[in-house]
C-alpha cells in the first residue's frame, strides 16, 4: 500500500512509517557528528515521541550514551486507513536504534498526567533501571489533563487574554496566507491552559520520584518553555499559554526547594522557535517562523529540534556555555531574539502578501518540508513510500 501526505489545515491525517524510521536515523546520525560529551546517564522524557522530547532523547542516548525511558501518549495502526501515529513509529524506531548500541530504551504509551503511569514508571525504574534517574526532561504538550487527585479535566486554548486578536496566519492545506481572528480567552479557558501547560504535573512527577528514591545525586530537570518576539505577545506570551509557562517558573523554584538536598537542579529553557506538530496550529505564529527562518538561514544559524537541543544538552545543561536571564531562565533563544534577526524579520513580515508568502522572499517551502518530515514524508534518505500493513501491526514499541 502506497503512503502519501494528507492534510487537513495545518494537522497531518497520514504517515510514512519508514520515513518516521529515516528521520530519526538522521536525527542519531547528526548528534553523532558532533561527537560525544559528559551527560546525563539515566534519563526519563516524558513527552518523548516527537520534537523537543524525542530531540533531547536522542542527544542524550547518541551524544551522552544515557539509557532513556520515554513516556509518550501515540496511537498505533488500527486498519488500512489509520496507520496509527508519527510518534508511535519514532518510539519504536528509537528503540531498536538505542538497542543497537546496549542502550536500555524503554517506552511507555499511555497518559503521563495519570497516577496510574507514574507509578508504572517509577516501579520500572526501581526494578529494572537502575533505581535512579539523573535526569528528567518535560516536555508534554496536550489539548487535555485529567487531576488525578480531584477527577477534574482541564482544556487548553491557545488565545489573547482580554483582546481580540488579528493577523495573518498560513493554511499548509490550501497553501494560502489567510486573515485569522482570534477570541479572547475566558478566566475557564485561562484556567485550563494553567492546569494543562503549566508545572504542576511537573511537580508532582518530582515529588513521587523524590518519595520513591528515585532520583539521583546531582539530578537535572527541565522544562521547555518559548517566550518568543512582542509580534507573537499578544496571542502567545500574553495570552493564556504565558499564563501557564508563569506558573510553570512558580512549579520550578519549588522544585529546586525539593532537590536540594540532592544538589539537584530545576531549570526553565526558553527555547527557540521551531517546526513541531504543536507550533505550526499555534495562531499567526506559521507566518513569523517562515520569515524567521529565512534570516537565521542567511545567517547560518537556523535550528532544527535536534540541533537546538544538543546544543543545549552539549553546552548549557551539561556544558559552561550556559545563558541565564534575570530570572535563572536558560536562554538559547538569544539567538532568535537577537535585535538584528528582530529587526529583519519584522521588514520581511511587513512584505509578504498573498500572493508572494511562497516565493523565495521567505523559507515557507523549508517550513513545510520541516513539516512533512514530522509525520515521515520527503525525508532525506527514504525511498520507501509502500507498508504493508500486517507488518506494521507486528512493530511493538
Amino acid at each position: 500500500m502506497k503512503v502519501e501526505m494528507k492534510l487537513k489545515g495545518n494537522m497531518a491525517r497520514s504517515v510514512n512509517p519508514y520515513g518516521c524510521k529515516q528521520e530519526v536515523l538522521n536525527q542519531i546520525n547528526y548528534v553523532k557528528a558532533e561527537g560525544d560529551y559528559e551527560g546525563p546517564k539515566k534519563v526519563l522524557v516524558l513527552g518523548a515521541s516527537s520534537s523537543y522530547g524525542l530531540a533531547s532523547r536522542i542527544t542524550a542516548a547518541f551524544g551522552s550514551h544515557a539509557d532513556t525511558i520515554g513516556v509518550s501518549f501515540e496511537r498505533g495502526p488500527k486498519d488500512e486507513s489509520m496507520l496509527g501515529t508519527a510518534g508511535w513509529y519514532n518510539n519504536i524506531f528509537f528503540r531498536e536504534f538505542a538497542e543497537q548500541e546496549g542502550l536500555i530504551a524503554k517506552n511507555f504509551i499511555g497518559d503521563a498526567f495519570s497516577l496510574e503511569m507514574k507509578e508504572e514508571v517509577i516501579k520500572y525504574i526501581k526494578e529494572s533501571f537502575g533505581g535512579k534517574v539523573d535526569m528528567l526532561v518535560y516536555s508534554l504538550a496536550a489539548p487535555k489533563r485529567t487531576d488525578y487527585k480531584t477527577g477534574i479535566t482541564y482544556s487548553s486554548a491557545l488565545k489573547p487574554i482580554g483582546q481580540e486578536v488579528s493577523g495573518e496566519n498560513i493554511n499548509l492545506e490550501k497553501e494560502e496566507l489567510f486573515t485569522q481572528v482570534v477570541e479572547p480567552a475566558t478566566e475557564e479557558e485561562i484556567e485550563g491552559t494553567v492546569k494543562v501547560m503549566g508545572g504542576e504535573d511537573w511537580e508532582w512527577w518530582i515529588e513521587l520520584l523524590k518519595e520513591a528514591d528515585c532520583l539521583a545525586e546531582g539530578f537535572k530537570t527541565v522544562l521547555y518553555s518559548y517566550i518568543g518576539p512582542k509580534v507573537t505577545h499578544a496571542f502567545y506570551h500574553d495570552g493564556s499559554l504565558g499564563v501557564a509557562k508563569e506558573q510553570a517558573e512558580e512549579s520550578s523554584k519549588r522544585i529546586n526547594e525539593n532537590i536540594r538536598e540532592l544538589n539537584g537542579q530545576s531549570l526553565i529553557c526558553v527555547s527557540k522557535a521551531v517546526t513541531t506538530k504543536a507550533s505550526v496550529v499555534i495562531p499567526i505564529l506559521p507566518k513569523y517562523l517562515i520569515c524567521l527562518y529565512k534570516v537565521m538561514k542567511e545567517q547560518g544559524i537556523h535550528e532544527t529540534p535536534i540541533m537546538h537541543k544538543d546544543r543545549i544538552f552539549r553546552t548549557m545543561l551539561y556544558g559552561n556555555e550556559a545563558n541565564y536571564d534575570e530570572k535563572g531562565r536558560l536562554r538559547p533563544d538569544s539567538w532568535e531574539l537577537s535585535d538584528d534577526v528582530q529587526r529583519k524579520v519584522n521588514d520581511l513580515m511587513a512584505q509578504l502578501t498573498p500572493q508572494n508568502f511562497k516565493s523565495d522572499l521567505t523559507e515557507y517551502q523549508l517550513f513545510k518540508k520541516e513539516f512533512f518530515n514530522l509525520n515521515g514524508f520527503e525525508v532525506e534518505g527514504n525511498t520507501i513510500n509502500e507498508v504493508d500493513f500486517e507488518t506494521l501491526k507486528a512493530m511493538k514499541p
